[in-house]
């Protein structure tokens, strides 16, 4: 088996627990290793540290699959990783069916996502495995993400297994969803906030709400499970937009909220200036920054909406706000969160400090697994 060899120095993050290879890193690679291949990786004296999965193309030349000189690479691993992620699910959600089944790194799965919706699966990225072991009516590939471009892989989606509906329907929390794989970003829904939804719940009722970033309307729909006496709902795309209307009617809704097709910044603003207030506002933008480079840009970006929000709240209103940049890690976060709040002239309390979902898991040794930051705050 060909190996691939790292320059002295380059080794201790693989050692310390992380499965990414960087080009940068590599000393040589023996001849023979060719895209695709499994290969092994080797420190600068040639000591075996893992196999993995080689992408010369890539920035990310090697994804780790094992660090066992006796474990190879095949179906088997597959098997076995795959049986350990459903082991660990059933365990935290016994009789849940719509969740994230396999999280990439979480899941010691470098490469791989699985989300379920009922009898339905959906991939961004084996397949044999998942077929025999859950029986799916139908399974619907999203390779999609710009991230396959970098790696100088073409995009790929569509229909792997059976049929797929246009519309999956799902039940979270006694809340009926419509989930469409081919629609919107990541799978079709943002599992990876369904337990941060619970929390808006109890603090709902009677409370005029906004949903900023809305999407298809997650937090807006479980603030309305929970009597608020209104939501304004706003997103850009016009198709979120139509869907979370769908849905709020969909759940008996339609009476008590408005989604509206608008640029939240612009739309944060105009309220600030207007001195229209909310007692609830929620904050999920898509990631402002995707490297590290860009991340003073996504600073003042975060902090704009924060900002904004703290002041449309009513005294004693709660912000529920986000972030899913990797790069903007917990604690420039809360440090952000900090200035938003002095600038407001608010008196601010921070309430919880929360992460993603459990079925979407940290792996120690990969801090990108750790991606989504959640804060409850209280503004008096």
């Amino acid at each position: 088996m060909a190996a691939v060899v790292l320059a002295r120095g380059k080794d201790q993050r693989i050692k310390a627990g992380h499965l990414w290879v960087y080009a940068s890193e590599i000393a040589s690679v023996d001849e023979g290793a060719a895209p695709g291949d499994v290969v092994e990786v080797r420190d600068f004296r040639r000591r075996l540290l893992g196999r993995g999965t080689y992408n010369p193309a890539s920035t990310l030349a090697v994804r780790i699959f094992t660090r066992h000189a006796d474990e190879a690479v095949d179906r088997g691993l597959f098997e076995r990783r795959i049986e350990e992620a459903l082991a660990y699910r059933s365990r935290l959600f016994p009789a849940e069916t719509t969740l994230r089944l396999i999280f990439s790194e979480g899941d010691h799965l470098p490469g791989l996502v699985v989300d379920r919706y009922g009898g339905f699966l959906c991939l961004q990225e084996v397949l044999a495995v998942l077929k025999e072991r859950l029986e799916p009516a139908g399974i619907y590939e999203r390779s999609d993400l710009s991230s396959r471009v970098r790696e100088g892989l073409p995009p790929a989606e569509g229909i792997l297994l059976g049929s797929v509906p246009e519309a999956i329907p799902v039940i979270l929390d006694g809340l009926e969803f419509r989930v469409r794989l081919s629609e919107g970003q990541k799978t079709g829904f943002y599992l990876d906030q369904r337990l941060n939804r619970r929390e808006i719940v109890p603090l709902s009722e009677g409370k005029r709400v906004l949903d900023a970033f809305c999407n298809t309307g997650g937090f807006g729909l479980y603030a309305l499970k929970g009597g608020a006496a209104s939501v304004v709902g706003v997103d850009i795309s016009a198709t979120s937009v139509l869907r979370a209307t769908e849905q709020a009617a969909l759940n008996g809704f339609a009476g008590r909220c408005e989604f509206r097709q608008a640029n939240a910044f612009d739309f944060l603003h105009e309220l600030d200036r207007s001195g229209e207030k909310f007692d609830l506002v929620v904050l999920d933008p898509p990631a402002f920054t995707k490297s590290a480079r860009s991340v003073p840009q996504a600073w003042r970006g975060y902090k704009e909406i924060n900002l904004r929000a703290l002041r449309v709240l009513s005294p004693g209103g709660f912000l529920f706000t986000a972030s899913c940049s990797f790069h903007l890690g917990a604690e420039d976060f809360l440090a952000m969160l900090r200035e938003a709040a002095a600038d407001s002239r608010r008196r601010v309390r921070l309430v919880a400090l929360r992460g993603q979902s459990p079925d979407h898991p940290m792996l120690s040794g990969v801090p990108e697994t750790r991606y989504l930051k959640f804060a409850i705050l209280h503004c008096s």
